[in-house]
């Protein structure tokens, strides 16, 4: 018989499986950055604008339902209401308007 070499080769001379385990790690290291990443974004950006459209529908029943209990309640017409209302929240745009000017205390 010809000498031939049946013993397996050694896993460093496998040039063909390191090529193909190296490729393979690269397109799994582009797909972890890109596209999880990507999938991430986009779930946020959806449950972002879902929460944000439910919290305008809940404020505005809120306002309704708070006009409607305060005009029930105070007498006069709900002109009156729309007053005390629209001062409450002159009020509270007032305050946020001063915390959103206020410069934090250096600390030297």
């Amino acid at each position: 018989m010809a000498d031939v070499d049946t013993t397996p080769a050694r896993r460093d001379d496998d040039w063909a499986v390191q090529t193909a385990d190296t490729i393979e790690r690269l397109v799994e290291s582009v797909r972890s950055n890109t596209s999880d990443r990507l999938v991430s974004v986009a779930r946020l950006v959806v449950f972002g604008l879902f929460a944000a459209i439910l919290g305008t529908v809940g404020l505005v029943l809120f306002c309704i339902f708070t006009v409607r209990i305060l005009d029930s309640y105070i007498p006069g017409g709900v002109w009156v209401v729309y007053v005390v209302l629209g001062g409450l929240f002159t009020l509270a745009g007032l305050l946020l308007w001063q915390q959103a000017w206020k410069r934090p205390a250096r600390d030297h």
